[in-house]
């Protein structure tokens, strides 16, 4: 067993459990910041299905002319607005979700650079303060999957959602709302409570 090579995983499990708690806070805090993006997508996809409805030769603005193109056209540039917003949130989504998929595959490379002096016994082993390292492999790769089946389902719907497809625009929220996972979440706020002693040793 080489104890230089498994200070040194430690060293960078460390710092990779320390991004995953903070990457974790920007993720949490960019998708609240699309919950109301999508929501008003669906309101501005209501408002145009009810224009559809209205006969507005029918109404007293019925002297305005070519009114009824002119708030389609507001409302398609409305909708147009917040899909690009939409895009750039999912840019920084993708940030951390690279940053975290970094973070893994660094410790990968790394331990399988050191696994010929790294025996059963060391991976394996725990305490009360320090997880296996076989362990913490296990969970870091469980949440760099997590964000990354997040990211390529969000930004699936949101490559399919456009000013053409007003019912699929009608069930934005509903469809966002879906891929919510909070057992995940759960799940790796559990790990980096495992952690939170490790974390703090080094």
């Amino acid at each position: 067993m080489s104890k230089p090579a498994l200070l040194s995983l430690h060293q960078v499990l460390r710092r990779s459990f320390r991004s995953l708690e903070s990457s974790r806070q920007v993720w949490a805090s960019v998708l609240a910041e699309c919950a109301p993006l999508v929501s008003s997508l669906e309101n501005l996809t209501e408002q145009a299905r009810a224009l559809s409805h209205v006969h507005i030769s029918d109404t007293p603005l019925k002297d305005i002319p070519d009114l009824e193109e002119l708030l389609r056209f507001k409302l398609l540039q409305a909708m147009d607005t917040v899909l690009c917003q939409l895009h750039e949130k999912m840019a920084s989504l993708q940030s951390v979700r690279d940053a975290i998929s970094n973070h893994v595959s660094t410790v990968v490379q790394l331990y399988e650079q050191n696994a010929d002096s790294l025996d059963l016994v060391t991976v394996t082993q725990r305490s009360a303060v320090i997880p296996s390292v076989a362990d913490m492999l296990e969970w870091l790769q469980d949440a760099g999957r997590h964000y990354q089946q997040q990211f390529l389902r969000r930004k699936t719907l949101l490559h399919m959602l456009s000013t053409d497809d007003l019912s699929l625009l009608e069930s934005s929220t509903k469809r966002w709302k879906e891929m919510d996972a909070p057992n995940q979440e759960d799940h790796i706020q559990d790990t980096l409570c495992k952690v939170s002693f490790f974390m703090e040793s080094g």
